[in-house]
């Protein structure tokens, strides 16, 4: 008798997606592979703020109001808090059609176009698709193997197509579509509006210590928590970091508010679909800014359509159990295995029990004679000579 128990990998989708994207925690993180800039951010807010709220907060705390890190710290949660959401979460990829459904719409669109003599180049694959009585053409993406939605773009760097494409951000580390184009939004001004804060404070902080023991003597002075390292270097460097984040990310929110006041994406202000030669009007804007911006920042948030997390390969356990009688002197073969029985995670138990052996007087009675006797000849094998 034999029982073999054999156990399957459990499988997750996020495991075979295609694209140029990385998985962390069981597929709950999804993020570009290039995060190297995303690391800089982190790097940039978090030292900034930790040399704000060590020295500057400490003296203005006393000295102003008890509210000044207070607002600073809700500044940099919140910051934190959206950046981590564009950072991590999926930013609306379309899946890849499935090898059935490609073959379908290649026979589309074969019989749609014809069949094109050898040397022409095939006419474009485009389909036209009516909004607000605005004609706007879907192409055809010969990656995922699909039409693309209105409004889709795919990511070279990430080898996606993404709903809504706005663009590929480094410094978050993932691209921005229609799923986290809100969060980053949301991250952008919050992250202007604590730059101006520490930037400002820095400032204060200076004017008043100078007020009290002179310029110089305040650029002069040690904190008692680095004996080595004078108060210039950190308010300097503060300084330095908020004047250049000033510049970028507050331009970077003033642009990206623009485009929300007209329900546009960075991709189609650099392609100037709206704005080209054929003057065609954007047909999503509502004509409104305030309706604009609540469809865009307040807006229903459609779910992710990838199922990461889903389960191809279930873990299955199987026993098979089977019994056969063998002679005394009989031996069960070695068991060869294939080059492809063996499996991460299989484990085979094999139970032998020897059969009973048959005694003499079981036998029936032509087997049942000495060893030295010789073999009887029967009546056919002499037929057989005559």
């Amino acid at each position: 008798m034999s029982v073999m128990v054999a156990r399957k990998k459990v499988v997750r989708k996020w495991e075979q997606l295609p694209g140029r994207n990385t998985f962390c925690c069981d597929g709950r993180i999804m993020m570009a592979r290039q995060k190297g800039i995303f690391y800089l951010t982190l790097f940039l807010i978090l030292g900034t703020c930790a040399l704000f709220f060590a020295f500057e907060c400490r003296y203005l705390a006393v000295q102003l109001s008890p509210a000044i890190p207070v607002f600073a710290a809700v500044l940099f949660l919140f910051a934190m808090a959206t950046l981590l959401r564009t950072s991590f979460s999926d930013p609306g990829v379309i899946p890849r059609a499935l090898p059935d459904e490609a073959a379908f719409i290649e026979m589309e669109i074969e019989a749609t176009n014809g069949t094109v003599p050898q040397g022409q180049r095939p006419p474009p694959r485009i389909k036209n698709f009516q909004i607000n009585n605005q004609i706007v053409k879907l192409k055809y993406c010969y990656t995922c193997k699909i039409f693309r939605p209105p409004r889709a773009s795919h990511c070279s760097i990430c080898d996606n197509c993404v709903e809504r494409f706005d663009h590929h951000c480094p410094w978050v580390g993932n691209c921005v579509g229609k799923r986290n184009y809100r969060y980053f939004y949301l991250f952008i001004l919050s992250l202007s509006l604590l730059t101006i804060y520490i930037f400002t404070f820095n400032i204060v902080y200076v004017a008043l210590k100078s007020l009290k023991i002179g310029f110089l003597n305040t650029l002069k002075e040690t904190p008692g928590t680095y004996p080595s390292m004078s108060l210039t270097v950190l308010t300097v460097l503060e300084v330095l970091i908020c004047f250049f984040t000033l510049w970028s990310v507050v331009g970077l929110t003033g642009f990206h508010t623009f485009l929300v006041a007209l329900n546009q994406t960075t991709n189609e202000d650099i392609k100037g679909s709206w704005t080209g030669k054929n003057r065609v009007q954007n047909p999503y804007s509502h004509g409104n800014i305030v309706k604009n911006c609540c469809e865009v920042l307040c807006g229903p948030l459609p779910p992710s359509v990838l199922d990461r997390r889903g389960i191809l390969q279930q873990e299955e356990s199987t026993a098979q159990e089977g019994s056969c009688l063998r002679g005394p002197g009989t031996q069960e073969p070695p068991a060869t295995q294939g080059p492809g029985q063996a499996q991460e995670g299989h484990s085979v138990l094999s139970l032998q029990v020897p059969a009973p052996s048959v005694s003499d007087t079981e036998m029936p009675k032509e087997k049942q004679r000495t060893l030295g006797e010789p073999p009887v000849p029967s009546l056919d094998a002499g037929r057989a000579e005559h």
